[in-house]
């Protein structure tokens, strides 16, 4: 991937998440809302404080992260459809 995003943005790919429900129920796409889970695929050199220098980003690539509905903006680089955030926009990291 050529893209390297910049300061305090991560570049995330969305987890899609199951198409069925626990009692089997299978969700048409129409129902479907936006996944709010993914995958850090690359991170940014930091937040750049008032005095010039910057703060590394709590997040690294390989993380998966939970962030907020309408976080974002959508790329399609290479096929493959991303979102560019900030790391303020992150709620949470999902740790294994």
């Amino acid at each position: 991937m050529n893209l390297k995003p910049l300061n305090d943005r991560v570049i995330v790919k969305r987890i899609e998440e199951e198409e069925k429900t626990a009692g089997g129920i299978i969700i048409p796409d129409t129902a479907k809302e936006k996944p709010i889970q993914g995958e850090i695929l690359a991170v940014g050199s930091g937040k750049l404080m008032e005095d010039g220098s910057r703060r590394p980003l709590d997040v690294k690539a390989g993380d998966r992260v939970l962030f907020s509905k309408y976080a974002g903006t959508d790329v399609k680089v290479e096929g493959q459809e991303l979102l560019i955030m900030r790391e303020d926009d992150i709620l949470a990291i999902i740790e294994k």
